[in-house]
């Protein structure tokens, strides 16, 4: 399991949706263009330190998105590697490792000192779905209240929906997310993290 191989297909089922994303796209009309090349850049970027701790792999590709790609969503992006790199600072790429990165990409914050009595809703969804023990799940830091309750609603909504348990997941995530605010990004965030859980899916099967 690699970053590189991780990113290619996430660039892969940005690019298959690419002309659906753009379409999605009010604004610009090109949103599905500006994901598939961001990713791309991501993907060559984690390929030329290959060699290198996970951490120093998703700063680079942070620092290089962020100088050679000028837009909104490469700024969220930038950010979310950015993060992904502190959260991964220490800490090997594995299936019960993945959910960091999701988080970390669609920009879900998580507070600076969790109040005890705070459930870990989207800790204990991501943790259930790829088998993360619970002792794991209590000492992850918490997710704010506001956010939590906007989860747990997204989260609810979908399952009477009939969604299954990964798209309920990713619902809730989007939800916390600032790229859940608008139509195009909650599509591509979307496709982002199933292409990630697929790899924590298959990874701890």
């Amino acid at each position: 399991m690699d970053l590189s191989s991780i990113f290619k297909t996430v660039s892969a089922q940005l690019t298959e949706q690419q002309t659906a994303l753009n379409a999605a796209d009010e604004y610009n009309h090109d949103h599905g263009d500006n994901m598939v090349k961001i990713f791309d850049v991501i993907q060559s970027a984690v390929s030329k330190k290959s060699d290198k701790p996970v951490d120093e792999q998703l700063s680079y590709a942070s620092q290089v998105v962020e100088k050679e790609i000028q837009s909104g969503s490469a700024k969220l992006l930038s950010q979310g590697l950015a993060d992904a790199a502190l959260s991964f600072a220490g800490t090997d790429l594995q299936p019960d490792t993945l959910g960091l990165l999701v988080k970390s990409l669609l920009n879900v914050k998580e507070e600076k000192e969790p109040k005890k009595e705070q459930g870990g809703v989207l800790g204990s969804l991501l943790s259930g779905l790829i088998g993360k023990k619970e002792e794991a799940v209590e000492e992850e830091k918490k997710l704010g209240v506001n956010e939590l309750l906007l989860a747990g609603m997204a989260y609810f909504q979908a399952k009477q929906g009939g969604s299954s348990d990964v798209e309920a997941l990713i619902n809730a995530l989007l939800a916390a997310s600032p790229m859940g605010e608008s139509k195009h990004r909650s599509m591509s965030g979307s496709l982002i993290a199933n292409a990630i859980m697929s790899f924590a899916k298959s990874g701890n099967e």
